[in-house]
């Protein structure tokens, strides 16, 4: 199986969202750059409950020191991180 593309996480991501903090929102309203723990969209258990699906599904592991904001806000900056992971441990 191929590695997902940037894209592919974006879209992983923004569902992962919309079912689990946003449901019923439409897709088109949740952007790449809408702020989710700064505007309280997501707060600290849903950010561990969203490490969890993160670490299981792209086979990464989250230190504490890397759960900030700067990684964890912005459905572009998750993936980039994803993405910056998945090169490391390769």
């Amino acid at each position: 199986m191929s590695d997902p593309s940037t894209d592919q996480i974006k879209e992983e991501m923004r569902q992962y969202v919309l079912n689990e903090f946003l449901p019923g929102e439409k897709a088109s309203n949740l952007h790449d750059d809408t702020p989710l723990r700064s505007s309280s969209i997501i707060d600290s258990v849903g950010l561990l409950r969203m490490i969890e699906f993160i670490e299981n599904r792209y086979t990464i592991q989250v230190e504490a020191h890397e759960a900030g904001v700067e990684n964890f806000d912005r459905i572009e900056d998750i993936a980039t991180f994803i993405q910056n992971k998945r090169g490391a441990g390769a």
